[in-house]
C-alpha cells in the first residue's frame, strides 16, 4: 500500500512516497532558510507562497524517485494542522485535488502525530504504552498513548516552546538563523555548569514547561558581561543555556514514564536532533531502565515521510477524510 504523504505546515514543503507504512520509497523537502533568514524568523506569507512554487516539482520528483505514477497510489496524507493557516492550505488543497482526481483515499493528519510516527519509520511499531516528548519550534510537551492514536497531553509549555527558545537565544549571541543546530554546535566547546541559569518548573508537580524565565536570564546575564565590560563567553553560554533546558525535560519525560508506568519512551520534533538532548536522555533513560526511541536526524524536521507513515496507520483502521476537511492552524491532538 503506497502512501503519498504532504507536509506544508510552516517553512519546509515535504513531500514523500511510503509503502506499508515503514518503507521509504522517497523523501524530498524544499527548505526556505534562505527566505526568512534576512527577516530572523518565519514570515507566514512568505512560506505560502513558496509551498505553491515548490509542491508541483517535488510531488514529481517524489514519484519518479519512488518508481511510481501518481495512478499507483492508494491514499494521499497531509498535514492538517497544527500550523501556519496559509502555508497548510497549499498542501491540503493538492491532497485534495490528488484525492478528487484520481479516486484514491484521502487522510488528514495532525502535524504533531507525524512527529511521533517518524519513529516507526526506524523502530517499527512497539508494543504501548509510551511517553511522548514533542519538542520544536512551535511545540513542547509530553504526550501519553496507551494505545496507537489515542493521546493524552500530560503537559506542554505555558509560553515559548523549546526551538523558539533556542532560535531567540542564537539570534542574541549571533548565529543567526535557525539557531537550533548553531548552537548545538557552539554549546560543545563550552562548559554547561558556567553559568547557574533557572531550571523553571523542574519541581512544580506537574509536566508543564515554562521557557520566557529562562530566555529573560539568559538577556539578563548577557547585558549584566557587557555593562561590566566584558566579552560574552557565547560557547559557555550555549552550553549553560542547552542544559538548563534539557535538565527540565529530561526530568520532566522520566518522571512521567515512571508515574505512567510506560517502558518506551517516544521523542520526535525538529529539537530532538539535539545532541545534548539525545545524550542525556539515553543515557538517564538507561540508568532508569526505560527504553528510548528517536528519529535519525533528517526524520526529526518536517518532513513528508512521517505524515505519510502516520496517515497509512490511519487508513488501514479503515479511517478516510472527506474533500470538505480543511485546515485547522490550532489543531490539537485527539484522545
Amino acid at each position: 500500500m503506497k502512501v503519498l504523504g504532504i507536509e506544508t505546515s510552516c517553512d519546509e514543503t515535504g513531500v514523500a512516497v511510503v509503502e506499508d507504512g515503514r518503507t521509504v520509497l522517497s523523501n524530498l523537502i524544499s527548505s526556505q532558510i534562505d527566505l526568512h533568514e534576512r527577516y530572523g524568523g518565519v514570515v507566514p506569507e512568505v512560506a505560502a507562497r513558496a509551498h505553491v512554487q515548490a509542491l508541483n516539482p517535488l510531488l514529481e520528483e517524489a514519484l519518479e524517485r519512488a518508481g511510481c505514477r501518481i495512478a499507483d497510489l492508494d491514499g494521499v496524507a497531509v498535514t492538517v494542522g497544527p500550523g501556519l493557516v496559509g502555508a497548510l492550505l497549499v498542501g491540503v488543497a493538492a491532497a485534495k485535488a490528488i484525492a478528487l482526481a484520481t479516486g484514491v483515499d484521502l487522510i488528514g493528519v495532525n502535524h504533531l502525530e507525524g512527529h511521533v510516527y517518524a519513529n516507526f519509520l526506524e523502530h517499527g511499531a512497539p508494543v504501548p504504552p509510551y511517553v511522548c516528548l514533542i519538542v520544536s519550534g512551535g511545540h513542547t510537551m509530553l504526550v501519553h498513548m496507551a494505545e496507537e492514536h489515542r493521546y493524552e497531553v500530560l503537559g506542554q509549555t505555558l509560553d515559548d516552546a523549546a526551538g523558539e527558545a533556542f532560535d531567540k537565544v542564537a539570534r542574541l549571541i549571533g548565529l543567526g538563523f535557525p539557531g537550533g543546530p548553531a548552537l548545538d554546535r557552539l554549546a560543545r566547546e563550552g562548559d554547561p555548569n558556567a553559568i547557574p541559569f533557572p531550571r523553571a518548573m523542574a519541581d512544580s508537580g506537574d509536566y508543564d514547561f515554562s521557557l520566557s524565565g529562562l530566555k529573560t536570564a539568559v538577556i539578563r546575564h548577557v547585558k549584566a558581561e557587557r555593562a561590566a565590560g566584558r566579552e560574552v563567553d557565547a560557547a559557555n553560554l550555549a552550553a549553560s543555556f542547552q542544559e538548563a533546558v534539557v535538565d527540565v525535560q529530561v526530568k520532566k519525560t522520566l518522571d512521567a514514564a515512571r508515574e505512567r508506568g510506560a517502558p518506551i519512551i517516544l521523542l520526535g520534533g525538529g529539537v530532538v536532533a539535539n545532541t545534548r538532548l539525545r545524550e542525556r536522555i539515553e543515557a538517564d533513560a538507561a540508568l532508569a531502565g526505560l527504553r528510548v526511541l528517536f528519529p535519525s536526524p533528517d526524520l526529526c524536521t518536517d518532513n513528508g515521510a512521517m505524515i505519510a507513515a502516520a496517515g497509512w496507520s490511519r487508513l488501514v483502521r479503515g479511517e478516510r477524510s472527506d474533500l470538505e476537511i480543511g485546515a485547522d492552524a490550532n489543531l490539537r491532538l485527539a484522545s
